[in-house]
């Protein structure tokens, strides 16, 4: 059962880059220096001390970036690829004893495949605040998106049965949208 547990705080990590990027990478080095959440071998400068310094550092240039009118569309260019790539990273770090063969498809599939989709609905969501308040709606997405990317980092880490069932209602609410949407344009 733990390399369940593990794979579920894996994705719902992955999800969470979805919104930004470093606040899950910040949230699982944490929980590695707390003795939490181990990982898996050959990962684990994800959990240095380096690597503290420089996630937080990009977690606050990151945060505050968003909230600079047009840079937030600049990095969202940026993150899209980055998210898939974080997501891949994490999901592949919480894969326990798997073998190499198993862990990266695992991780491009499952975490980079949750990180892009949230990531791309994140993207929607500005492009529609921006269409319908010139922007001026931006800040109040940029902080619904660091909120939900704190709050799922934390039940990720805590609760990861619970962070799997968030993941999953979360990618059906995004997929009904694009299914709702396609059919009214049909």
């Amino acid at each position: 059962m733990q390399g369940i547990l593990a794979f579920f705080v894996g994705i719902g990590l992955s999800a969470t880059c979805g919104f930004r990027v470093f606040v899950p990478l910040l949230g699982l080095n944490v929980a590695h220096h707390l003795g939490h959440l181990p990982l898996s071998h050959g990962f684990e400068w994800l959990g240095s001390w380096p690597a503290t310094i420089a996630f937080g550092v990009a977690t606050i240039v990151e945060v505050g970036a968003y909230y600079i009118p047009w840079v937030d569309h600049l990095l969202d260019t940026i993150a899209t690829p980055a998210a898939v790539v974080a997501g891949t990273i994490i999901t592949a770090s919480m894969a326990g004893d798997l073998s190499p063969l198993l862990r990266w498809p695992l991780g491009v599939i499952a975490g980079g495949g949750v990180a892009g989709v949230v990531q791309g609905a994140s993207v929607f969501a500005r492009g529609a605040s921006t269409a319908t308040t010139g922007g001026f709606g931006n800040p109040l997405v940029s902080t619904g998106e660091l909120v939900a990317s704190i709050v799922g980092t934390i039940v990720s880490i805590v609760l990861p049965i619970l962070a799997i069932v968030l993941v999953g209602l979360i990618l059906f609410l995004i997929f009904r949208r694009m299914f709702r949407r396609r059919t009214q344009s049909a």
